[in-house]
């Protein structure tokens, strides 16, 4: 599946990937794409103060070892870690693309709304239809699979701005 620029010009797998998870995550306030180091970013925004924080941020890296272990993985980079700037927290989760997964990108997003869903800042507009989250779902799934084959070709930034998704070459 190949995604186009209005103009026609082909879509690489990695900023297809980002606006994918951005489109399907409103909880998803950044993603970032590190060429160099074959990470991926993700960062969340909460609205309160960090004082809290250390034991979620442990829960939130025991749950998502715990499942890669349970999904017969071994990861290269998994780590969280938040910061308080002006009244929002926020929240870096870091992810090798070798093993990252379109099922380990869900369950971060639920344990990310079950722990925080009154502070949690979401691009939440219309209720998307149930066929339409499958589709992104499968959109991701196959580009992950074609970065873990072909690498990141470069870094860029994807990022929320009143409704839209913007991409940014780093």
């Amino acid at each position: 599946m190949n995604l186009k620029y209005k103009n026609g010009g082909q879509v690489s797998d990695s900023v297809g990937l980002l606006v994918s998870i951005l489109v399907r995550y409103p909880e998803v306030g950044t993603i970032n794409v590190d060429q160099a180091e074959q990470l991926l970013k993700f960062t969340f925004f909460l609205i309160k103060e960090a004082s809290d924080l250390e034991q979620y941020c442990e829960k939130l890296k025991t749950s998502l070892q715990l499942f890669n272990q349970l999904e017969g993985r071994t990861c290269r980079v998994c780590s969280l870690d938040f910061r308080q700037e002006e009244g929002v927290v926020v929240f870096e989760v870091k992810r090798d693309v070798e093993t990252v997964t379109q099922n380990e990108l869900n369950l971060l997003v639920d344990l990310f709304r079950q722990y925080f869903f009154d502070t949690l800042v979401s691009d939440q507009g219309e209720e998307v239809p149930e066929e339409e989250l499958l589709v992104q779902d499968e959109l991701i799934r196959h580009m992950l699979e074609n970065l873990r084959a072909n690498r990141l070709d470069k870094s860029v930034l994807a990022l929320r701005e009143e409704g839209r998704v913007l991409v940014f070459n780093k």
